[in-house]
């Protein structure tokens, strides 16, 4: 048998940010793994950039769902919080960095078992920037650094946040690592009972200071919304899935109801699995944009 003939269209995974939403990517997962579809390529913002990483260092969804259930318990996850005086940031992010470099080590991107992509965004020269080289565990942190509430990322004369303001679910990157089909799962960007509240619950928050990230919160949410509204035009998946999630999830809050959103993530995938095995015969529908043929990589 000739090892050049392709059997199948190669598949992409993109997965959307959205803080303890994501925790029904692993959902997802489970489904397709339980299927035998095989992902080939894997690209993530903020949370989805998380799981995804864990996928493509060779993490099962078992192994994920293991891993959300040990750290999000609540004393757990006050560990991965190191308030300080604001500089950037309210949470300085060396524990969440920590607990990064603990699950990943010294691993490279070049060393992953599959492809992955994670999306940030640098304040300097104000673009997205897609990170494909380098350690996983700094990459992460960059993803995962929402503005206004962790302090960026200074790397490589850059300063990287939460790639969720320009690209929150990255469908286009996907097809720039050399998807021919794009699976995006969307957990949606929550916004009642949000981060706005989560901040003013904080005691050791000043008013004035929750007020203001309060404000950032709204202007962030209406940035991400229309950015993500505007990618999904341009370059839409040829399968999108929504799980339906509860409202008052999101970036802060909702991280103890693991089994809740896994359950959801996999009854999204079920509905549509007609739909993904289809992608198996088919070519990609639209065509790769020139501005992603190159990628450039960080």
């Amino acid at each position: 048998m000739n090892e050049n003939v392709k059997t199948r269209p190669s598949i992409g995974l993109a997965l959307s940010g959205g803080g303890a939403r994501g925790l029904a990517h692993i959902g997802v997962l489970r489904v397709l793994e339980r299927e035998g579809i095989s992902i080939d390529y894997l690209a993530g913002t903020s949370m989805g950039g998380v799981i995804a990483a864990g996928y493509a260092a060779g993490m099962s969804s078992r192994d994920l769902e293991r891993e959300a259930l040990g750290i999000t318990h609540k004393r757990s996850i006050l560990r991965l919080v190191d308030p300080g005086l604001p500089n950037g940031g309210l949470i300085r992010g060396r524990r969440m960095m920590a607990f990064f470099q603990y699950e990943f080590g010294e691993l490279t991107f070049s060393e992953l078992r599959l492809p992955l992509a994670l999306v940030a965004v640098d304040l300097r020269s104000h673009q997205e920037v897609v990170l494909r080289e380098g350690p996983v565990a700094l990459a992460l942190r960059a993803t995962t650094s929402l503005p206004g509430v962790f302090m960026p990322v200074e790397t490589n004369g850059r300063c990287l946040v939460d790639g969720g303001v320009l690209n929150n679910l990255p469908v286009d990157v996907a097809a720039g690592m050399g998807a021919e089909e794009v699976i995006a799962v969307d957990i949606g960007l929550a916004h009642s009972a949000g981060i706005g509240q989560w901040i003013g619950d904080r005691r050791w928050i000043p008013e004035g200071v929750a007020n203001t990230l309060e404000v950032i919160d709204d202007t962030l949410y209406t940035l991400r919304h229309t950015a993500q509204e505007e990618k999904l035009r341009r370059f839409p998946p040829d399968v999108l899935l929504c799980p339906t999630l509860p409202s008052n999830v999101n970036s802060m809050v909702g991280y103890s109801r693991v089994d809740e959103l896994i359950a959801a993530g996999e009854q999204a995938a079920e509905e549509h699995l007609e739909a993904i095995q289809s992608l198996l015969d088919g070519p990609r529908r639209w065509p790769l944009p020139t501005a992603y043929a190159t990628t450039a990589r960080a």
